[in-house]
């Protein structure tokens, strides 16, 4: 099963320690395990995001995110998983679980329902 693994932002986080950032080992870990892809990145401040939408026909732009947070999205991960277990374990080792929080959401892929049938 295919989750996406948000590594946010989060205030409430422990204070980030250089030392205690062992992001390099997870992606090691991960990658011999066969469940982290490389489709992973980190994603710019939500100062650089566009926010992109249609209201009565029109396309309205605008600079930053749609919503104001002290939370935000600083990068992702997808994961390759036997089940939301496994996700878990796999999001609890990631540095950004201590520093700030880790959101685990299943793929529902848009033909799920017709694949089904």
């Amino acid at each position: 099963m295919k989750y996406l693994m948000f590594v946010v932002h989060d205030p409430a986080g422990e204070p980030y320690d250089p030392d205690g950032d062992n992001l390099d080992e997870w992606e090691a870990e991960m990658g011999a395990r066969g469940v982290v892809g490389p489709e992973g990145d980190r994603l710019r401040p939500p100062e650089d995001a566009t926010t992109v939408r249609v209201r009565g026909g029109a396309v309205v732009v605008s600079d930053g995110p749609y919503l104001e947070a002290k939370e935000w999205v600083g990068g992702f991960d997808i994961l390759d998983c036997r089940d939301l277990d496994e996700a878990i374990e796999i999001a609890s080792k990631h540095p950004m679980a201590r520093f700030g929080l880790v959101e685990l959401r299943p793929f529902w892929p848009l033909r799920a329902e017709e694949e089904a049938v």
